[in-house]
This record gives C-alpha cells, structure tokens and sequence, in this order.
C-alpha cells in the first residue's frame, strides 16, 4: 500500500511563488524516480519536472530556470519551488512516484492540488 498526499497549491499573481509538497508513505523499498506533472483543462497532462534515484533531475523547457524539485534525505518527500509563476502555467499539479516492484517499476499518483496564477 503506497499513499502520496500533496500540499502547497493556491492562487498568486504573475511574478509570484509557491512551493508544491507530496509525501509518500506505506511499503515503499525502492523509488526509481518521483515528479510533478500538470494537466489544464482541455490539455493533454504533462511531465514539469523529475528527479531520479541518482539525483539527477529532469525540467519541461517551459520551466528551466524557474522551478527547481529536490528531495528530503529519506527520499520520501520530493518539492517544487515555483518561481516567477506564468498564468499559463495554472493547472492541477499532480505528485508522481514510479516504485520497484522486482523486474517492474509501478506507478502510483498523489490526489492533485490546483495552481492559479493571475495575470
């Protein structure tokens, strides 16, 4: 049984900053990666950032240079500081974790937490 709860969502004005939290929890061994993607309405969900089990991250183009995800030393909590927030980037934000599981890696998805960003 794996949980994720996220946290951080809100509305802020262009130019303004939020920092996203999800947590993981239950009978985890092995994450192979955890990251956010975001999905608006009409549009397609899209992966914003990763970070992997070695520590490198990944960055949509859209947002090189204004967000930036980490984890905790436990490697059960992942962020994502948003900066110099873009209303286009209002969506719901949703937490992703991908656990081996033997040969497979599952994926498992926290409840969405949504961002306004006002122009």
């Amino acid at each position: 049984q794996v949980q994720l709860v996220e946290s951080g969502g809100g509305l802020v004005q262009a130019g303004g900053s939020l920092r996203l939290s999800c947590a993981a929890s239950g009978s985890i061994f092995s994450i192979n990666a955890m990251g956010w993607y975001r999905q608006a309405p009409g549009k397609q969900r899209e992966l914003v950032a990763r970070i992997f089990r070695s520590g490198n991250t990944y960055y949509a183009e859209s947002v090189k240079g204004r967000f930036t995800i980490s984890r905790d030393n436990g490697q059960n909590t992942v962020y994502l500081q948003m900066n110099s927030l873009k209303p286009e980037d209002t969506a719901v934000y949703y937490c992703n974790a991908n656990i081996q599981v033997a040969i497979s890696g599952y994926d498992y998805w926290g409840q969405g937490t949504q961002v306004t960003v006002s122009s």
